[in-house]
Protein backbone atom coordinates (compact mmCIF):
# COMPACT_ATOMS: atom_id res chain seq x y z
CA UNK A 1 0.00 0.00 0.00
CA UNK A 2 2.62 2.49 -1.09
CA UNK A 3 1.54 6.10 -0.91
CA UNK A 4 0.89 7.49 -4.40
CA UNK A 5 2.90 10.65 -3.83
CA UNK A 6 5.66 11.92 -1.60
CA UNK A 7 4.36 13.86 1.39
CA UNK A 8 5.72 17.25 0.29
CA UNK A 9 4.47 16.76 -3.25
CA UNK A 10 1.14 18.55 -3.25
CA UNK A 11 2.53 21.44 -1.23
CA UNK A 12 5.42 22.09 -3.59
CA UNK A 13 3.69 21.66 -6.96
CA UNK A 14 2.19 24.43 -8.98
CA UNK A 15 1.46 28.08 -8.51
CA UNK A 16 -1.49 30.42 -9.04
CA UNK A 17 -3.59 30.29 -12.19
CA UNK A 18 -6.35 32.17 -14.02
CA UNK A 19 -9.00 31.71 -16.73
CA UNK A 20 -10.80 34.12 -19.00
CA UNK A 21 -14.31 34.86 -17.71
CA UNK A 22 -17.26 32.73 -18.76
CA UNK A 23 -19.63 35.66 -18.33
CA UNK A 24 -22.97 35.66 -16.51
CA UNK A 25 -25.83 33.21 -16.69
CA UNK A 26 -25.82 33.29 -20.49
CA UNK A 27 -22.61 31.27 -20.79
CA UNK A 28 -20.61 31.85 -23.95
CA UNK A 29 -18.35 28.83 -24.47
CA UNK A 30 -16.13 30.62 -26.96
CA UNK A 31 -15.53 33.39 -24.43
CA UNK A 32 -15.18 30.92 -21.55
CA UNK A 33 -12.33 29.06 -23.18
CA UNK A 34 -10.32 31.92 -24.51
CA UNK A 35 -7.42 30.70 -22.33
CA UNK A 36 -8.39 27.01 -22.35
CA UNK A 37 -9.04 24.87 -25.38
CA UNK A 38 -12.31 22.91 -25.48
CA UNK A 39 -12.21 19.35 -26.78
CA UNK A 40 -15.27 18.36 -28.79
CA UNK A 41 -18.71 19.79 -28.26
CA UNK A 42 -20.44 20.48 -24.95
CA UNK A 43 -22.93 17.79 -23.92
CA UNK A 44 -25.94 17.74 -21.61
CA UNK A 45 -24.78 16.47 -18.22
CA UNK A 46 -25.84 15.83 -14.62
CA UNK A 47 -25.18 13.22 -11.93
CA UNK A 48 -27.84 10.91 -13.40
CA UNK A 49 -25.95 11.05 -16.71
CA UNK A 50 -22.74 10.07 -14.95
CA UNK A 51 -24.43 7.15 -13.19
CA UNK A 52 -25.67 5.97 -16.57
CA UNK A 53 -22.13 6.13 -17.94
CA UNK A 54 -20.80 4.09 -15.01
CA UNK A 55 -23.55 1.48 -15.35
CA UNK A 56 -22.90 1.11 -19.10
CA UNK A 57 -19.15 0.89 -18.50
CA UNK A 58 -19.64 -1.97 -16.03
CA UNK A 59 -21.25 -4.04 -18.82
CA UNK A 60 -18.08 -3.79 -20.89
CA UNK A 61 -14.68 -5.48 -20.33
CA UNK A 62 -12.18 -3.42 -18.38
CA UNK A 63 -9.64 -1.56 -20.55
CA UNK A 64 -6.30 -0.69 -18.97
CA UNK A 65 -4.57 2.56 -19.85
CA UNK A 66 -1.17 1.54 -18.53
CA UNK A 67 1.75 2.40 -20.78
CA UNK A 68 0.00 5.03 -22.88
CA UNK A 69 2.32 7.90 -22.00
CA UNK A 70 5.22 8.92 -24.24
CA UNK A 71 8.53 7.74 -22.79
CA UNK A 72 9.67 11.34 -22.35
CA UNK A 73 6.80 11.87 -19.87
CA UNK A 74 6.67 8.48 -18.15
CA UNK A 75 10.42 8.51 -17.41
CA UNK A 76 10.54 11.90 -15.67
CA UNK A 77 12.42 11.72 -12.38
CA UNK A 78 11.47 13.56 -9.17
CA UNK A 79 13.38 16.78 -9.86
CA UNK A 80 12.30 16.95 -13.49
CA UNK A 81 8.65 16.52 -12.60
CA UNK A 82 8.84 19.03 -9.76
CA UNK A 83 10.07 21.67 -12.18
CA UNK A 84 6.83 21.56 -14.22
CA UNK A 85 4.60 24.44 -13.11
CA UNK A 86 1.01 25.21 -14.05
CA UNK A 87 0.68 28.64 -15.67
CA UNK A 88 -1.51 31.15 -13.78
CA UNK A 89 -3.44 32.30 -16.87
CA UNK A 90 -5.01 28.87 -17.47
CA UNK A 91 -6.87 28.12 -14.23
CA UNK A 92 -10.58 27.42 -14.33
CA UNK A 93 -12.86 30.28 -13.05
CA UNK A 94 -9.99 32.54 -11.95
CA UNK A 95 -11.33 35.68 -13.66
CA UNK A 96 -15.02 35.07 -12.88
CA UNK A 97 -15.01 36.58 -9.37
CA UNK A 98 -15.98 33.22 -7.91
CA UNK A 99 -14.71 31.78 -4.64
CA UNK A 100 -12.98 28.83 -6.32
CA UNK A 101 -10.54 28.14 -9.08
CA UNK A 102 -9.09 24.84 -10.31
CA UNK A 103 -5.56 24.14 -11.48
CA UNK A 104 -4.32 21.04 -13.24
CA UNK A 105 -1.56 18.51 -12.64
CA UNK A 106 0.71 17.33 -15.44
CA UNK A 107 1.24 13.65 -16.10
CA UNK A 108 4.51 11.92 -15.19
CA UNK A 109 6.49 10.47 -12.26
CA UNK A 110 3.97 8.43 -10.15
CA UNK A 111 0.98 9.61 -12.20
CA UNK A 112 0.92 7.79 -15.52
CA UNK A 113 -2.78 7.21 -16.24
CA UNK A 114 -4.46 10.12 -18.07
CA UNK A 115 -7.69 11.54 -16.69
CA UNK A 116 -10.25 13.63 -18.57
CA UNK A 117 -11.26 16.99 -17.12
CA UNK A 118 -14.60 18.67 -17.86
CA UNK A 119 -16.08 22.03 -16.94
CA UNK A 120 -19.81 21.89 -16.16
CA UNK A 121 -22.14 24.89 -16.39
CA UNK A 122 -25.84 25.36 -17.09
CA UNK A 123 -26.35 21.59 -17.33
CA UNK A 124 -23.69 21.04 -19.99
CA UNK A 125 -20.22 19.51 -19.74
CA UNK A 126 -17.31 20.67 -21.87
CA UNK A 127 -14.12 18.61 -21.94
CA UNK A 128 -10.92 20.61 -21.54
CA UNK A 129 -8.13 19.82 -23.97
CA UNK A 130 -4.56 19.33 -22.86
CA UNK A 131 -2.55 22.33 -24.05
CA UNK A 132 1.23 22.69 -23.60
CA UNK A 133 0.62 26.41 -23.09
CA UNK A 134 -0.85 25.54 -19.68
CA UNK A 135 2.54 24.58 -18.27
CA UNK A 136 6.00 25.98 -17.73
CA UNK A 137 8.19 22.91 -18.31
CA UNK A 138 11.18 24.32 -16.43
CA UNK A 139 14.10 21.88 -16.30
CA UNK A 140 11.98 18.82 -17.08
CA UNK A 141 13.51 18.39 -20.51
CA UNK A 142 10.05 18.28 -22.12
CA UNK A 143 9.38 20.37 -25.21
CA UNK A 144 5.85 21.61 -25.73
CA UNK A 145 5.88 20.95 -29.46
CA UNK A 146 6.86 17.30 -28.98
CA UNK A 147 3.89 16.34 -26.76
CA UNK A 148 0.68 14.89 -28.22
CA UNK A 149 -2.44 17.03 -28.24
CA UNK A 150 -4.44 14.29 -26.47
CA UNK A 151 -1.95 13.75 -23.62
CA UNK A 152 -4.53 14.39 -20.87
CA UNK A 153 -4.00 15.36 -17.23
CA UNK A 154 -3.01 13.68 -13.97
CA UNK A 155 -5.59 15.44 -11.77
CA UNK A 156 -6.43 18.82 -10.33
CA UNK A 157 -6.31 20.99 -7.23
CA UNK A 158 -8.78 23.51 -5.82
CA UNK A 159 -8.05 26.99 -4.48
CA UNK A 160 -10.48 28.90 -2.28
CA UNK A 161 -10.85 32.69 -2.14
CA UNK A 162 -9.24 32.83 1.33
CA UNK A 163 -5.83 31.95 -0.14
CA UNK A 164 -4.99 32.16 -3.86
CA UNK A 165 -1.78 30.13 -3.51
CA UNK A 166 -2.37 27.28 -1.06
CA UNK A 167 -4.90 24.73 -2.26
CA UNK A 168 -7.67 23.30 -0.10
CA UNK A 169 -8.05 19.94 -1.87
CA UNK A 170 -6.33 17.89 -4.54
CA UNK A 171 -7.39 14.82 -6.53
CA UNK A 172 -4.33 13.01 -7.82
CA UNK A 173 -3.40 9.37 -8.43
CA UNK A 174 -5.78 6.37 -8.67
CA UNK A 175 -8.86 7.39 -6.63
CA UNK A 176 -6.84 9.26 -3.98
CA UNK A 177 -7.65 12.77 -2.80
CA UNK A 178 -6.53 15.04 0.04
CA UNK A 179 -7.85 18.10 1.81
CA UNK A 180 -6.95 20.54 4.58
CA UNK A 181 -8.78 22.01 7.54
CA UNK A 182 -8.30 25.48 8.99
CA UNK A 183 -4.61 24.75 9.72
CA UNK A 184 -3.80 24.53 5.98
CA UNK A 185 -1.78 21.34 6.37
CA UNK A 186 -1.96 18.25 4.19
CA UNK A 187 -1.56 14.86 5.84
CA UNK A 188 -3.54 11.67 5.36
CA UNK A 189 -5.50 10.82 2.21
CA UNK A 190 -8.90 9.45 1.32
CA UNK A 191 -9.83 7.21 -1.59
CA UNK A 192 -12.92 6.61 -3.63
CA UNK A 193 -12.78 2.87 -3.01
CA UNK A 194 -10.46 0.14 -1.72
CA UNK A 195 -10.46 -3.41 -3.10
CA UNK A 196 -8.77 -6.42 -1.49
CA UNK A 197 -6.60 -4.30 0.81
CA UNK A 198 -4.32 -6.29 3.11
CA UNK A 199 -4.91 -9.65 1.43
CA UNK A 200 -2.29 -12.11 0.23
CA UNK A 201 -2.92 -11.22 -3.40
CA UNK A 202 -2.08 -7.77 -4.83
CA UNK A 203 -4.46 -4.95 -3.93
CA UNK A 204 -6.59 -3.49 -6.70
CA UNK A 205 -6.53 0.31 -7.01
CA UNK A 206 -9.57 1.77 -8.82
CA UNK A 207 -8.98 4.95 -10.82
CA UNK A 208 -10.93 8.14 -11.18
CA UNK A 209 -10.76 8.41 -14.97
CA UNK A 210 -12.79 11.60 -15.50
CA UNK A 211 -13.65 14.63 -13.37
CA UNK A 212 -16.52 17.05 -13.93
CA UNK A 213 -15.99 20.42 -12.20
CA UNK A 214 -19.27 22.28 -11.81
CA UNK A 215 -19.11 26.06 -11.97
CA UNK A 216 -20.06 27.33 -8.48
CA UNK A 217 -22.62 30.11 -8.09
CA UNK A 218 -21.22 33.57 -7.36
CA UNK A 219 -20.62 33.91 -3.62
CA UNK A 220 -21.03 30.18 -3.00
CA UNK A 221 -18.58 28.50 -0.60
CA UNK A 222 -19.39 25.05 -1.97
CA UNK A 223 -18.14 23.56 -5.22
CA UNK A 224 -19.40 20.32 -6.78
CA UNK A 225 -17.04 17.83 -8.39
CA UNK A 226 -18.24 14.62 -10.02
CA UNK A 227 -15.99 11.70 -10.93
CA UNK A 228 -16.16 8.48 -12.95
CA UNK A 229 -14.46 5.49 -11.33
CA UNK A 230 -13.18 2.43 -13.20
CA UNK A 231 -11.29 -0.73 -12.30
CA UNK A 232 -11.20 -4.41 -13.30
CA UNK A 233 -13.80 -5.26 -10.61
CA UNK A 234 -16.14 -2.27 -10.46
CA UNK A 235 -17.21 1.08 -11.87
CA UNK A 236 -18.77 4.00 -10.07
CA UNK A 237 -20.10 7.54 -10.18
CA UNK A 238 -19.21 9.99 -7.38
CA UNK A 239 -20.54 13.42 -6.48
CA UNK A 240 -18.51 15.59 -4.07
CA UNK A 241 -20.01 18.79 -2.61
CA UNK A 242 -16.89 20.42 -1.15
CA UNK A 243 -17.08 23.20 1.45
CA UNK A 244 -13.68 24.40 2.75
CA UNK A 245 -13.04 25.59 6.30
CA UNK A 246 -13.92 29.26 6.63
CA UNK A 247 -14.59 31.71 9.43
CA UNK A 248 -15.40 29.91 12.67
CA UNK A 249 -15.59 26.52 10.97
CA UNK A 250 -12.34 24.58 11.46
CA UNK A 251 -13.44 21.69 9.26
CA UNK A 252 -13.57 21.16 5.53
CA UNK A 253 -16.64 19.10 4.66
CA UNK A 254 -17.10 16.82 1.66
CA UNK A 255 -20.67 15.61 1.19
CA UNK A 256 -20.40 12.50 -1.00
CA UNK A 257 -22.92 10.42 -2.95
CA UNK A 258 -21.71 7.36 -4.79
CA UNK A 259 -23.26 4.78 -7.12
CA UNK A 260 -21.28 1.56 -7.56
CA UNK A 261 -21.65 -1.07 -10.30
CA UNK A 262 -19.64 -4.29 -9.78
CA UNK A 263 -18.25 -6.12 -12.79
CA UNK A 264 -17.59 -9.19 -10.65
CA UNK A 265 -17.84 -10.36 -7.05
CA UNK A 266 -15.44 -8.55 -4.70
CA UNK A 267 -14.16 -10.33 -1.61
CA UNK A 268 -13.04 -7.30 0.40
CA UNK A 269 -14.74 -4.08 -0.62
CA UNK A 270 -13.63 -0.98 1.28
CA UNK A 271 -16.08 1.93 1.51
CA UNK A 272 -14.82 5.44 2.43
CA UNK A 273 -11.15 4.42 2.83
CA UNK A 274 -8.83 6.61 4.91
CA UNK A 275 -5.12 6.12 4.26
CA UNK A 276 -2.36 7.38 6.56
CA UNK A 277 1.20 6.93 7.85
CA UNK A 278 2.53 5.84 11.22
CA UNK A 279 6.27 5.23 11.68
CA UNK A 280 6.62 5.56 15.45
CA UNK A 281 5.04 7.27 18.45
CA UNK A 282 4.96 7.23 22.23
CA UNK A 283 3.23 3.84 22.18
CA UNK A 284 5.38 2.09 19.54
CA UNK A 285 9.18 2.45 19.42
CA UNK A 286 9.92 -0.39 16.99
CA UNK A 287 11.11 1.97 14.24
CA UNK A 288 12.06 4.91 16.49
CA UNK A 289 15.44 5.38 14.84
CA UNK A 290 14.95 9.05 14.00
CA UNK A 291 15.95 12.12 16.02
CA UNK A 292 12.30 13.24 16.10
CA UNK A 293 10.35 11.79 19.06
CA UNK A 294 7.30 10.90 16.95
CA UNK A 295 6.56 10.58 13.23
CA UNK A 296 2.98 9.99 12.12
CA UNK A 297 0.10 11.57 10.23
CA UNK A 298 -2.46 9.87 12.49
CA UNK A 299 -2.16 8.31 15.94
CA UNK A 300 -5.40 6.37 16.26
CA UNK A 301 -8.60 4.96 14.83
CA UNK A 302 -11.72 6.38 16.46
CA UNK A 303 -15.04 4.52 16.17
CA UNK A 304 -18.53 5.54 17.19
CA UNK A 305 -20.32 2.24 17.00
CA UNK A 306 -23.95 1.71 16.12
CA UNK A 307 -24.74 0.82 19.75
CA UNK A 308 -23.34 4.16 20.92
CA UNK A 309 -19.99 2.87 22.24
CA UNK A 310 -16.93 5.02 21.60
CA UNK A 311 -13.71 3.11 20.88
CA UNK A 312 -10.13 4.39 20.51
CA UNK A 313 -7.58 2.10 18.86
CA UNK A 314 -4.01 3.52 18.86
CA UNK A 315 -2.15 2.87 15.62
CA UNK A 316 1.05 0.82 15.54
CA UNK A 317 3.84 0.01 13.09
CA UNK A 318 3.82 -3.79 13.46
CA UNK A 319 6.67 -6.16 12.52
CA UNK A 320 4.28 -7.97 10.13
CA UNK A 321 1.03 -6.98 8.46
CA UNK A 322 -1.87 -6.73 10.94
CA UNK A 323 -5.52 -6.93 9.97
CA UNK A 324 -8.41 -6.21 12.32
CA UNK A 325 -12.16 -6.25 11.66
CA UNK A 326 -14.48 -4.56 14.16
CA UNK A 327 -18.00 -5.90 13.57
CA UNK A 328 -20.78 -3.33 13.70
CA UNK A 329 -24.24 -2.47 12.44
CA UNK A 330 -25.05 1.02 11.20
CA UNK A 331 -21.89 2.69 12.51
CA UNK A 332 -22.36 6.34 13.42
CA UNK A 333 -18.84 7.34 12.39
CA UNK A 334 -15.17 6.42 12.27
CA UNK A 335 -11.88 7.91 11.19
CA UNK A 336 -8.13 8.23 11.52
CA UNK A 337 -7.33 11.07 13.90
CA UNK A 338 -4.26 13.03 14.90
CA UNK A 339 -5.19 13.67 18.54
CA UNK A 340 -1.71 14.62 19.69
CA UNK A 341 -1.31 18.22 18.52
CA UNK A 342 1.68 19.25 20.65
CA UNK A 343 4.70 20.42 18.62
CA UNK A 344 7.07 19.37 21.40
CA UNK A 345 6.06 15.74 20.86
CA UNK A 346 7.28 15.83 17.23
CA UNK A 347 9.92 18.57 17.00
CA UNK A 348 9.49 18.74 13.22
CA UNK A 349 9.58 22.36 12.06
CA UNK A 350 9.46 21.38 8.39
CA UNK A 351 6.34 19.27 7.91
CA UNK A 352 4.56 19.99 11.22
CA UNK A 353 3.01 16.68 12.14
CA UNK A 354 1.06 18.29 14.99
CA UNK A 355 -0.97 20.20 12.38
CA UNK A 356 -1.93 17.16 10.30
CA UNK A 357 -5.70 16.97 9.79
CA UNK A 358 -7.87 14.23 11.23
CA UNK A 359 -10.38 12.61 8.86
CA UNK A 360 -13.84 11.60 10.12
CA UNK A 361 -16.34 9.53 8.11
CA UNK A 362 -20.05 10.00 8.85
CA UNK A 363 -22.63 7.82 7.04
CA UNK A 364 -25.67 9.79 5.89
CA UNK A 365 -27.94 6.73 6.31
CA UNK A 366 -27.69 3.27 7.82
CA UNK A 367 -25.03 1.08 6.25
CA UNK A 368 -26.40 -2.13 7.75
CA UNK A 369 -24.18 -4.93 8.99
CA UNK A 370 -20.47 -5.09 8.31
CA UNK A 371 -17.19 -4.15 9.92
CA UNK A 372 -14.77 -1.28 10.24
CA UNK A 373 -11.52 -2.80 9.06
CA UNK A 374 -7.99 -1.65 9.89
CA UNK A 375 -4.85 -2.70 8.04
CA UNK A 376 -1.41 -1.81 9.47
CA UNK A 377 1.63 -2.55 7.32
CA UNK A 378 5.27 -2.39 8.48
CA UNK A 379 7.16 0.68 7.27
CA UNK A 380 10.77 1.73 7.70
CA UNK A 381 10.27 5.47 7.13
CA UNK A 382 7.74 8.24 6.66
CA UNK A 383 7.54 8.20 2.84
CA UNK A 384 4.99 5.37 2.71
CA UNK A 385 1.37 5.26 3.76
CA UNK A 386 1.09 2.07 5.80
CA UNK A 387 -2.31 2.39 7.50
CA UNK A 388 -5.78 2.16 5.97
CA UNK A 389 -9.26 1.87 7.47
CA UNK A 390 -12.63 1.50 5.73
CA UNK A 391 -16.15 0.13 6.06
CA UNK A 392 -16.65 -3.39 4.73
CA UNK A 393 -20.29 -4.39 4.13
CA UNK A 394 -21.26 -7.88 5.30
CA UNK A 395 -23.14 -8.63 2.09
CA UNK A 396 -20.81 -8.67 -0.88
CA UNK A 397 -21.96 -6.63 -3.90
CA UNK A 398 -22.78 -8.72 -6.96
CA UNK A 399 -22.40 -8.00 -10.69
CA UNK A 400 -25.43 -6.25 -12.16
CA UNK A 401 -26.37 -4.53 -8.89
CA UNK A 402 -26.42 -0.81 -8.18
CA UNK A 403 -25.08 0.21 -4.77
CA UNK A 404 -26.03 3.70 -3.61
CA UNK A 405 -24.02 5.19 -0.75
CA UNK A 406 -23.93 8.52 1.00
CA UNK A 407 -21.46 9.83 3.57
CA UNK A 408 -19.61 12.93 4.68
CA UNK A 409 -15.90 13.47 5.22
CA UNK A 410 -14.70 16.03 7.76
CA UNK A 411 -11.08 17.25 7.53
CA UNK A 412 -9.58 19.20 10.42
CA UNK A 413 -8.05 19.17 13.87
CA UNK A 414 -11.03 17.64 15.69
CA UNK A 415 -13.92 15.52 14.36
CA UNK A 416 -17.42 17.02 14.54
CA UNK A 417 -18.66 14.22 16.80
CA UNK A 418 -17.19 13.96 20.29
CA UNK A 419 -17.98 11.57 23.14
CA UNK A 420 -19.22 13.01 26.41
CA UNK A 421 -17.00 10.45 28.16
CA UNK A 422 -13.31 10.84 28.88
CA UNK A 423 -11.18 10.20 25.82
CA UNK A 424 -7.71 8.75 25.48
CA UNK A 425 -5.10 11.45 24.93
CA UNK A 426 -1.89 9.40 25.23
CA UNK A 427 -0.70 5.79 25.23
CA UNK A 428 2.83 5.08 26.46
CA UNK A 429 4.56 1.72 26.68
CA UNK A 430 7.78 0.31 28.05
CA UNK A 431 9.32 -2.41 30.19
CA UNK A 432 7.14 -3.49 33.11
CA UNK A 433 8.00 -4.25 36.71
CA UNK A 434 8.34 -2.32 39.96
CA UNK A 435 10.96 0.43 40.18
CA UNK A 436 13.68 -0.45 42.69
CA UNK A 437 12.86 -4.17 42.71
CA UNK A 438 14.69 -6.79 40.64
CA UNK A 439 12.60 -8.08 37.73
CA UNK A 440 12.21 -11.85 37.78
CA UNK A 441 10.44 -12.08 34.43
CA UNK A 442 9.55 -10.04 31.36
CA UNK A 443 6.41 -7.92 31.29
CA UNK A 444 5.26 -4.86 29.35
CA UNK A 445 3.94 -1.63 30.87
CA UNK A 446 1.05 0.45 29.52
CA UNK A 447 0.26 3.97 30.75
CA UNK A 448 -2.97 5.29 29.24
CA UNK A 449 -4.08 8.87 29.87
CA UNK A 450 -7.72 9.96 29.68
CA UNK A 451 -9.04 13.53 29.74
CA UNK A 452 -12.38 15.28 29.49
CA UNK A 453 -14.89 17.29 31.51
CA UNK A 454 -16.45 14.20 33.05
CA UNK A 455 -13.06 13.40 34.60
CA UNK A 456 -12.16 16.98 35.53
CA UNK A 457 -15.38 17.23 37.57
CA UNK A 458 -14.65 14.16 39.72
CA UNK A 459 -14.09 14.85 43.39
CA UNK A 460 -11.32 13.41 45.61
CA UNK A 461 -13.62 10.65 46.85
CA UNK A 462 -14.41 9.27 43.40
CA UNK A 463 -14.00 5.50 43.21
CA UNK A 464 -12.25 5.32 39.83
CA UNK A 465 -10.94 1.94 38.75
CA UNK A 466 -9.64 0.47 35.48
CA UNK A 467 -11.54 -2.38 33.82
CA UNK A 468 -8.97 -4.37 31.82
CA UNK A 469 -9.30 -7.56 29.79
CA UNK A 470 -6.77 -9.33 27.54
CA UNK A 471 -7.12 -12.12 24.99
CA UNK A 472 -4.27 -13.92 26.78
CA UNK A 473 -1.46 -13.20 29.22
CA UNK A 474 -1.66 -12.01 32.82
CA UNK A 475 -2.61 -8.44 33.77
CA UNK A 476 -0.62 -7.13 36.75
CA UNK A 477 0.06 -3.96 38.80
CA UNK A 478 -3.13 -2.14 37.82
CA UNK A 479 -3.95 1.39 38.93
CA UNK A 480 -5.94 4.50 38.05
CA UNK A 481 -5.05 7.85 39.58
CA UNK A 482 -5.70 11.55 38.90
CA UNK A 483 -3.34 13.25 36.45
CA UNK A 484 -3.39 17.02 36.91
CA UNK A 485 -1.43 17.80 33.74
CA UNK A 486 -4.34 16.65 31.54
CA UNK A 487 -7.12 17.29 34.08
CA UNK A 488 -7.92 13.62 33.88
CA UNK A 489 -6.74 10.18 34.94
CA UNK A 490 -3.89 7.81 34.12
CA UNK A 491 -4.48 4.07 34.03
CA UNK A 492 -1.42 1.84 34.35
CA UNK A 493 -0.90 -1.91 34.14
CA UNK A 494 1.58 -4.55 33.07
CA UNK A 495 0.86 -7.51 30.84
CA UNK A 496 2.92 -10.66 31.31
CA UNK A 497 3.01 -13.18 28.43
CA UNK A 498 2.45 -16.70 29.70
CA UNK A 499 3.62 -18.48 26.56
CA UNK A 500 6.28 -17.96 23.88
CA UNK A 501 3.84 -17.03 21.11
CA UNK A 502 4.38 -13.82 19.18
CA UNK A 503 0.75 -13.71 18.04
CA UNK A 504 -0.89 -10.36 18.85
CA UNK A 505 -2.64 -9.91 22.19
CA UNK A 506 -5.81 -7.81 22.21
CA UNK A 507 -6.28 -5.62 25.30
CA UNK A 508 -9.39 -3.62 26.27
CA UNK A 509 -9.54 -0.92 28.93
CA UNK A 510 -11.99 1.66 30.24
CA UNK A 511 -12.37 3.54 33.50
CA UNK A 512 -15.48 3.44 35.65
CA UNK A 513 -16.65 5.34 38.68
CA UNK A 514 -18.61 2.87 40.76
CA UNK A 515 -20.60 0.97 38.15
CA UNK A 516 -20.69 3.76 35.54
CA UNK A 517 -18.21 3.90 32.62
CA UNK A 518 -16.60 7.33 32.50
CA UNK A 519 -14.27 6.89 29.49
CA UNK A 520 -14.36 5.58 25.97
CA UNK A 521 -13.04 2.06 25.39
CA UNK A 522 -9.30 1.90 24.74
CA UNK A 523 -8.48 -1.04 22.48
CA UNK A 524 -4.93 -2.16 21.73
CA UNK A 525 -3.16 -4.92 19.84
CA UNK A 526 0.23 -5.71 21.33
CA UNK A 527 2.72 -8.01 19.64
CA UNK A 528 4.98 -9.72 22.24
CA UNK A 529 8.65 -9.97 21.28
CA UNK A 530 10.20 -13.33 20.51
CA UNK A 531 11.11 -15.35 23.60
CA UNK A 532 14.85 -14.72 23.10
CA UNK A 533 14.23 -10.95 23.14
CA UNK A 534 12.24 -10.84 26.39
CA UNK A 535 14.94 -9.44 28.61
CA UNK A 536 13.86 -8.27 32.08
CA UNK A 537 17.13 -6.27 32.54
Amino acid sequence: MQRPERRHFLRTLGRGAALATAGGLGLNWTQAFAALKPLGAAQAFDFATLKGQARALADKPYVSHEGELPASVSQLDWDQYQSIQFRPDHALWADEKLRFQAKFFHLGLFFKKPVHLFSVAEGRAQELAYDPAMFDYGKSGLKAGDLPANLGFAGFRLNFHTDPVRDVAAFLGASYFRAVGSEWQYGLSARGLAIDTGMERPEEFPDFTAFYLERPAPGSSTVVVMALLDSPSITGAYRFAITPAEGGNDLQVMDIDAALYPRKAIERLGIAPCTSMFQHGENDHRMANDWRPEIHDSDGLAMWRGNGEWVWRPITNPPTLQFNAFADENPRGFGLLQRDRNFDHYQDDGVFYERRPSLWVEPKAGWGKGSIQLVEIPTIDETFDNVVTFWHPERKPQPGEEWLLGYRLFWGAQPPAQSALGRCVATRTGLGGVVGQPRKYFSWRFAVDFAGEVLARLGPDAQVEPVITASRGKIEITSARPLASVKGYRAMFDIRPEDESTEPITIRLFLRNGKEPITETWLYQWVPPAAAERKPY
